[in-house]
């Protein structure tokens, strides 16, 4: 780690063995079962299959005044697929006076002319709120995603909810699920003032009978429908990358000639029933207008 408490790299985290999730939204268009089969590695626990039964990890709030290495894994040297024009680096990962940045650009790394970033916890969650705070930035053909995921490469189903900005318009943020590696679920909603404007907050709660997401505080998308509800525990993650190959989403690629990012000042997960842990919480004002987190 770097030396300096303003501006810390997280190169020096030590890499797990590669987990090629094969999960990003332009690689779920792209592969077959059989390929997303042969990214399972090994499960750092199991998870119960059934909704009831969700174990989660506890409670927390992480506002990168460190890196908590015991929390995050990096991701390295590696890439999702062919869709993704960008090599995972944890050079592009990096703390900066309590913000997270995580980078992409022009960066030769193995067989990509470009280099991003990408966090995971190592921890696996389950019914609660999950919260982030984070800006944006803007360009063509990339995405910067705050997301959960559980699937092969964790030797369970696919299911996943997301927030993905498409930076070609930074207007928007979508939202989506996916239960057992099936989505439809997406919904654009407008972001007042940008993605890339300022920081803003972006929530979803999960519970065994809904999936609500919320921007800035307001609720902009509910799901109730048993069959689109995810029923395993997942990983929460980070993500900035970008894609020569998915033109129709994510918007023809166009190198930015500089360094874009993704920043986040604060992610938190409560559990369902836990106290909210800060003020903006939106599990505060669920708990508030007397409805159950």
């Amino acid at each position: 780690m770097n030396s300096d408490p303003k501006t810390t790299s997280t190169s020096g985290i030590d890499a797990r063995p590669v987990l090629h999730r094969a999960r990003q939204a332009g690689w779920r268009r792209l592969a077959c079962p059989a390929a997303l089969a042969l990214a399972a590695l090994g499960s750092l626990w199991s998870a119960p299959s059934r909704a009831q039964d969700i174990q989660s990890a506890p409670s927390f709030v992480d506002d990168f005044k460190s890196f908590d290495r015991s929390r995050w894994y990096v991701s390295d040297g590696w890439n999702n697929g062919s869709h993704q024009n960008c090599t995972w680096s944890k050079g592009l990962v990096e703390l900066t006076d309590g913000v997270l940045s995580l980078g992409f650009e022009k960066q030769k790394l193995k067989d990509r002319d470009f280099a991003c970033g990408e966090i995971q916890t190592k921890q696996r969650f389950g019914y609660g709120t999950y919260e982030a705070r984070m800006k944006t930035d803007s360009g063509s053909g990339l995405n910067a995603a705050f997301f959960t995921y559980i699937g092969p490469s964790d030797k369970q189903p696919w299911d996943e909810i997301d927030f993905e900005v498409l930076t070609k318009d930074t207007s928007k943020v979508q939202v989506n699920a996916y239960i057992g590696g099936k989505g439809k679920n997406e919904k654009l909603v407008d972001v007042p003032g940008g993605t890339d404007g300022a920081f803003n907050d972006y929530a979803f709660v999960w519970q065994k009978d809904s999936l609500r997401w919320y921007v800035n505080g307001q609720l902009v998308n509910t799901i109730t429908d048993p069959a689109k509800l995810p029923t395993h525990a997942q990983k929460i993650f980070f993500s900035l990358w970008g894609s020569d190959m998915m033109k129709g989403w994510m918007g023809a690629f166009a190198d930015p000639g500089r360094k874009v990012s993704l920043q986040v000042q604060r992610v938190a997960f409560t559990a369902l029933g836990d106290a909210c842990q800060f003020p903006e919480s939106v599990a505060c004002s669920i708990k508030e207008s007397g409805k159950t987190n």
